[in-house]
Parts: structure tokens; sequence; C-alpha cells
């Protein structure tokens, strides 16, 4: 059943993983995405998120986003299974010829610097979305962790949008304030997303949305795609890991192995890390559907999607441990009463609607 769809994780934080030495065609124990673990998932298509730290200096973010964005190539360069896909015709071909597509998006809009000719040649290079901000305020607009500098989109920002709309990429509003949240409803003329947010009205976390954005994003064409942190998808889950101390402990033995991802005890220790966020009493897959219902109850089916945060969360929900067990989503979709074509969209065609939309508005230009 799964393979008769189109199954899209809009966001994957697996370019830093490339970083890591992590090889893609491999299939890696402890890690949340390699290219075996998306084929058993039956996912077509993932959107590989070129992230940089909000504390980077705006030189060193370009590089950084440059060396991802060869990881990325080449890694699909060397395995015959995958595909990069630039388009909706592009992911719909490859799937047609059994192949896996990798999508590029770019999560914080820091390596564009105040220069829209970046962002114009991350677009050429491949880059379909662009998540303005991430847990910082920066050039382009306020993030949900400060939003403090701007009360939404700086001046830039506005001409980024812009920029955006006439180039078909997609605006991405995950980890953006809300006064920026809506400063980008107001702005632009396509669609707009958040690739990987849960809903406010479940969980209080900052980066979810409030009812009235659900809202408003589907009066706007948009999609939420729905992410897998346990700490977006549930307050207890936030409780159990602040009382946990592992937080901080995973970020620090993180940083030690990102310095040096060679060293094999460095990796043990960010795997044995992982094994106690594990081991903590963690909300189940069922809360993620939760989430999915929620957002469908209001903003309509139309507007609903996945956006795992994989590799780039340090613990998953149970049953949800890496890709290749995407289809117990859909399997429990099911069993709620969802139709198979209500399923199809939130698998992912409500996200290549809205990428076919974007590119509709750039060919009015």
């Amino acid at each position: 059943m799964v393979n008769r769809m189109f199954v899209l994780d809009s966001h994957c934080d697996t370019p830093s993983q490339i970083i890591r030495l992590r090889n893609l065609s491999a299939d890696n124990p402890y890690a949340h995405v390699d290219f075996p673990k998306l084929r058993k998932g039956g996912v077509d298509a993932a959107f590989f998120a070129l992230y940089t730290s909000g504390t980077m200096a705006p030189d060193a973010a370009t590089r950084y986003a440059l060396e991802m964005l060869a990881g990325v190539y080449d890694a699909v360069e060397a395995d015959s299974n995958v595909e990069l896909a630039f388009s909706v015709s592009e992911a719909l071909s490859n799937k047609a010829a059994g192949k896996t597509s990798i999508m590029i998006g770019m999560e914080n809009g820091l390596p564009i610097q105040e220069n829209l000719g970046l962002l114009r040649m991350f677009y050429r290079m491949g880059v379909r979305y662009m998540t303005l901000t991430h847990n910082t305020d920066n050039q382009i607009c306020d993030s949900a962790a400060q939003g403090k500098k701007w009360h939404g989109l700086s001046p830039f920002g506005r001409q980024v949008v812009a920029e955006m709309n006439r180039l078909g990429m997609v605006v991405d509003l995950a980890h953006a304030s809300d006064e920026t949240f809506y400063d980008c409803i107001r702005c632009s003329k396509a669609p707009v997303v958040s690739t990987h947010s849960c809903c406010r009205a479940l969980a209080s976390h900052r980066r979810n949305m409030t009812d009235d954005m659900l809202k408003a994003l589907a009066a706007n064409g948009g999609v939420i795609q729905i992410n897998f942190y346990p700490l977006f998808l549930s307050d207890e889950f936030a409780s159990v890991l602040d009382k946990s101390g592992l937080d901080p402990k995973a970020d620090a033995v993180e940083y030690e192995f990102i310095k040096d991802p060679s060293s094999p005890e460095k990796y043990k220790a960010w795997v044995d890390v992982q094994l106690e966020l594990e081991a903590l009493k963690r909300p189940s897959y069922k809360v993620v559907v939760d989430h999915i219902d929620h957002a469908v109850q209001v903003a309509g089916i139309d507007h609903v999607g996945i956006g795992s945060d994989f590799d780039g969360i340090n613990v998953t929900p149970e049953g949800l441990e890496n890709a290749s067990k995407m289809p117990i989503i859909f399997e429990e979709m099911r069993r709620r009463g969802y139709s198979e074509s209500d399923i199809e969209k939130v698998a992912g065609g409500n996200f290549l609607r809205v990428m076919d939309e974007v590119a509709a508005v750039a060919k009015s230009y």
C-alpha cells in the first residue's frame, strides 16, 4: 500500500551526518537516515536540510553550507538507487524508475548573508526551500527562540521573501517567531510551509503552531509538516527530559563528536548518550498521529504532511526510531479511519502540491 503513494519527508538533517563521516549507502546502526532505511520505509523523497547554527559567523556559515551541499551531491552520486530531484516532475520520474529522490533545503538563511545573489546561487545549486531562521534572530527575521530584533521580518527579509517567490523557492517558517509567521503570510505571493513543526494546542513548545496560525496557513494554501521530536509532541516528555539532565549532556557529547568525527571514542560516546535518551519514557508514534489529527481538524486535510526532523533530533518517539519505520504512521491513520486518498495527501501529496503552486507563481513573473 505504501508503495502506491508518494511518501515525502520534508526535513532530515542528514547533511550534518555526512560531515560526520556517515556512509549513506550503508545501513548504519543508530542512524535515523541512510539510503537503505529510506528504501525500507518506503520513503520516495527526503529533503536533506543544510543546517547552519545561528552562532556561526556569516562567512563560516556560507562555507559550511557549501561543504554539506557537496557532501549531498557526492553521497547521491555514489549510490545507483538514489537521484537528486529539483522539481515535482523529477521526483515522480525517479519514483517511476524505482529510485529514491533526495531534495535539498537550507535550514537558516544565514549562509546567504545580506546578498540576494547568494540566495539565487543556492537555488541554482538545487536548494528548493529555505528555513528563514533557526534558533537565533538573524538578518532576515526573528526566531521563535528569541523574537526580539525585528518584530517579524527585517527590511532585507521582505526582499528575501519576494525573491524566493520569484525564484520558485518555498518559504519555510519552521523556527520563525509568531510575528515573522504572520509577516510572511501577508508578504508572500505563494503558499508557505512549516517543514517540521507540531501543534501548540497539544504541546506548548514555542516552536509549535497555534490554531490561529494553522488556519492562516490553510488560507494561504500552505502546509504544516508534523515533526517527530518528542519535545514538540508532548509536554509530559519535556518534563521527563528536563529532569533527566540528558539534553545538555547530549549537546556536549555531540559537540565533541562534531569536532572529531573520525574518533571511535567520540562516536561511542555519542551512541551511548542516544541509548540513554532512548531509555526515557518517550511518547508513542501514536502521538505523532494525534498531532496530524489536530492539524487536519483545524487546517483541513489538504494542509498537513510529515517532516520528521530525523538526524536533527537526539531522541525519537517509540516506534519511529528511524526512517525505516515510516509506514507505521500510515497504518495508524488507517486504523483511525482515514481514507487512502487522505493518507496519500498527508504522506506527500500536499507538499508536492505546494511545490507545484510555488513554481507556478514563479512562472507568472
